[in-house]
Parts: C-alpha cells; structure tokens; sequence
C-alpha cells in the first residue's frame, strides 16, 4: 500500500511561483511513476505533469510547459512540482497520483493512476 502526501500548496499572487512536495510511503516508491493532477470545483481532474520512475522520461500537459517543472528525489521518496507565472485560472486542489506498473512509462490519464494523495489546495488572487 502506498501513501501520498502533498504539500506546499497556498495563497500566491498572479505571476507567482509555488513548489509542490509529494511524500511517499512504502519501500518501492522509487519504481513507481507519478504524476501531478489538478482540479478545480466542477471540473474534470486535470492532467498536469508525469515522470517515470528514474526521471529520464517526463511529460507535461501543453497548458503547464515551459512554466512548471516535475522533478523526483527517489532517496527522499518524494516528486515535486514547481510551478512558475501562476495565472488565477490555475486555482485548483493539486494532487499528486502513483502507478503500481510499467515503471519506464509516463502515464498522462487519471485511470491510469492506482494510488492518489488528498491534495493541496493553490490559489492564485489577481
């Protein structure tokens, strides 16, 4: 069983950056893919950004890319999301999401994670 924990989520202004932590239990973290996820009241669960398990593949959703970075530190057991120019649109709880398979792969569908923290709630004032 695997354990997820986000934090680092908060208030920030249009513009700003926030980086989001990701703890993990369980000995076998560094195996397992992980992505990072949004969602806002109404909305579907959004894809965000994925990293396998070494971090020699990642994927990022086109609305994210060139402002958001993931990165993992496999000795820490923990995935991390900084996120840069944050817009008010972006105001959402952010969840980070584990694969229990096929760790060389990036996965980018939510029904493809087995595992999922609670979330972190960002919001971003104008």
């Amino acid at each position: 069983q695997v354990q997820l924990v986000e934090s680092g989520g908060g208030l920030v202004q249009a513009g700003g950056s926030l980086r989001l932590s990701c703890a993990a239990s369980g000995p076998t973290f560094s195996n397992y893919p992980m992505g990072w996820f949004r969602q806002a009241p109404g909305k579907e669960r959004e894809f965000l950004a994925a990293i396998n398990w070494s971090g020699s593949r990642i994927s990022y959703a086109d609305s994210v890319k060139g402002r958001f970075t993931i990165s993992r530190d496999n000795a820490k057991n923990t995935v991390f999301l900084q996120m840069n120019n944050l817009k008010p649109e972006e105001t959402a709880v952010y969840l980070c999401a584990a694969v229990s398979y096929g760790g060389n792969y990036v996965y980018t569908r939510p029904g493809e994670y087995n595992y999922w923290g609670q979330g972190t709630q960002v919001i971003v004032s104008s």
